[in-house]
């Protein structure tokens, strides 16, 4: 009894998690908008400092690779589910 209690609250608190990062995103991806909307690509590369524009680049590439397999999983869950579904 004592371990569903426990993942009770993970699960609680993983909704909390994914609702907090969900909104930090939303602001990341408003934030490079605003600079990709008032600034040619070509003035980024030129005039932005290596050092964050390589920072951002790692960053957003940690983001897409996470997402990307937990796109994966999900995918394959919902592959499963409408197997089992269909049988």
């Amino acid at each position: 009894m004592v371990s569903s209690i426990k993942k009770q609250i993970d699960v609680v608190r993983l909704g909390a998690d994914l609702a907090a990062a969900k909104v930090e995103l939303l602001s990341a991806e408003c934030a490079a908008d605003r600079i990709r909307l008032h600034y040619p690509l070509n003035d980024i590369v030129a005039y932005g400092e290596r050092k964050i524009l390589k920072r951002a680049i790692a960053s957003a590439t940690s983001l897409h690779n996470f997402f990307s397999q937990v796109d994966a999983h999900i995918r394959k869950d919902e592959t499963s589910s409408e197997s089992v579904s269909e049988q």
